[in-house]
């Protein structure tokens, strides 16, 4: 049974349905301390209806075989990804109007891949990446939820570059700069997969640090747009930041 709970991160509410999952993805029953607690939302993204498996707090956590330790996240970190934070709904938003068609997307950090989901059901040719090792599970479960065809994903640690995944016409990122140092990271990888002439969109809470991604991204050949204004205005303190690769540095 749904039960009304607080207003979404753009504003408009949502429902929610608690749940227990097991660490490996299984959706209910009671797992003890190797499981973790998820609930399912009903979010509108600009009219459009999306359902989604979050974690139910930012105080869940299941590691059992070290896999997230090994890749650099604690305990702290760890529920980061399985939330629906304003950035990613606004980014989400961005996406639902944004051109795409013909472009090879990569989105940066997708965490529960909202914004993957909905270009998804846009025919867009998305790639999302993640070092979380449960976000290609939540991504999976999201997907079939909203009765779409599976996104491709790949685990992607950003200071190890894949060759292989080619080039990106449109780079996207929500709420990635929330720590000391992500700036400049993110810069580098973008640089990593932009392609000439790529587009990038990065939505941020402000923190303190989209200046500092500005200038890192100016370093590398990239110029700050005006974002795409969209039909509804957005609640809070995101910002849509937008920038286009104009030279390719030396």
């Amino acid at each position: 049974m749904f039960s009304r709970a607080a207003h979404g991160p753009s504003g408009r509410p949502f429902r929610s349905l608690s749940l227990v999952a097991a660490a490996g993805g299984r959706p209910f029953g009671s797992f003890g301390i190797t499981g973790y607690i998820a609930r399912i939302i009903d979010v509108d993204v600009l009219g459009d209806p999306y359902r989604l498996r979050i974690l139910s707090d930012g105080q869940q956590y299941a590691d059992p075989d070290g896999d997230a330790e090994r890749a650099g996240i604690s305990c702290a970190q760890w529920p980061l990804f399985g939330q629906l934070w304003p950035a990613g709904q606004s980014l989400a938003e961005a996406m639902s109007v944004d051109a795409v068609a013909g472009k090879r997307i990569l989105e940066l950090g997708c965490g529960i891949g909202l914004a993957s989901l909905v270009l998804q059901r846009r025919g867009a040719d998305v790639l999302a990446t993640d070092v979380h090792p449960m976000a290609e599970t939540f991504l999976a479960y999201n997907a079939a939820l909203n009765g779409l065809p599976a996104v491709q994903f790949r685990r992607l640690d950003w200071t190890r570059a894949r060759p292989e995944l080619g080039r990106f016409d449109l780079i996207i990122a929500g709420d990635v700069l929330y720590e000391r140092g992500q700036a400049e990271a993110l810069a580098g990888v973008i640089l990593d997969y932009a392609a000439d002439g790529a587009d990038v969109v990065v939505t941020d809470a402000g923190r303190g640090y989209a200046s500092k991604l500005t200038a890192a991204l100016a370093a590398r050949g990239f110029v700050h747009r005006p974002p795409i204004a969209l039909p509804l205005p957005l609640r809070g303190p995101v910002a849509t930041m937008r920038f286009e690769r104009e030279w390719v540095a030396a």
